[in-house]
């Protein structure tokens, strides 16, 4: 059993999207609504379906191909803006759909260049109206090892307690031994906490860990405590906590 809450909504739940979601691609807009509906395709987070009606017909491009999908019959469309072509990245809804969804568009979410809940931007996927994101400074021990290396040791961290995930330890720079650490390119994206500023991997002896670290040198507003510091998967190293061992999850998200 998990030390940490797991997520409650079912698959194919559908709820009212109280805010004004747009989106773009190539500076042209696709969408904006008031009118968006979440539904959970699976149970971790929500997706956004959009009435056709606030949709920019314009840049649908119908391939006159439909496929049966759980929640309904979808119609397949492309997306062209200029140049720019998504084939096959968004499906309308049939009659057929579950109550709700029949009239609406689900786009995928890489197919377009920026999502905005409101007037700010929203990056992976859309947050989880039940999901709670805190980070709460503490004066708890951690310790971070690796192979017998200790890796950061800190009385001061910022915890982050988000639904679904493991508790993340956020230590100051000053308290990671950046001997066995070096910078990689890899950058990932939260609708949470933002986009990440740097990413560090592990090297101990001959033995290379890719990406076990990683920052945030500007969150979210909601997420300003975890500013600059430095967190670690608790998937691929040891957390001791107040002198206890820590039992490695197996979730793997940033």
């Amino acid at each position: 059993m998990a030390d940490y809450p797991h997520m409650i909504v079912p698959v194919d739940h559908i709820e009212p999207v109280p805010r004004r979601i747009r989106a773009v691609l190539a500076n042209e807009v696709v969408l904006d609504t008031t009118r968006a509906r979440y539904v959970w395709e699976v149970p971790m987070y929500p997706q956004y379906y959009v009435p056709i009606d606030d949709v920019n017909r314009d840049v649908l491009v119908d391939e006159h191909k439909s496929e049966r999908l759980r929640r309904g019959t979808a119609h397949l469309q492309g997306v062209r803006v200029g140049e720019v072509s998504r084939p096959s990245s968004a499906r309308l809804y049939a009659d057929d759909s579950l109550p709700g969804l029949a009239g609406t568009v689900r786009f995928d979410w890489e197919a377009l260049d920026s999502w905005i809940e409101e007037d700010e931007e929203v990056f992976v996927h859309p947050r989880n109206p039940y999901a709670r994101v805190d980070a709460l400074r503490s004066t708890r021990h951690v310790r971070v090892e690796l192979d017998g290396a200790v890796l950061a040791e800190s009385a001061s961290p910022v915890m982050v307690f988000e639904t679904g995930l493991p508790t993340r330890y956020y230590i100051n720079r000053t308290e990671v031994n950046f001997e066995h650490l070096f910078p990689s390119d890899t950058v990932s994206s939260c609708p949470y906490k933002g986009k990440t500023s740097r990413y560090w991997s592990v090297r101990i002896g001959d033995k290379t860990h890719p990406d076990l670290a990683w920052c945030y040198d500007f969150p979210t507003r909601q997420l300003s405590p975890i500013a600059g510091l430095v967190a670690f998967y608790n998937e691929k190293v040891d957390v001791i906590l107040d002198g206890t061992l820590l039992a490695r999850p197996t979730t793997h998200f940033s």
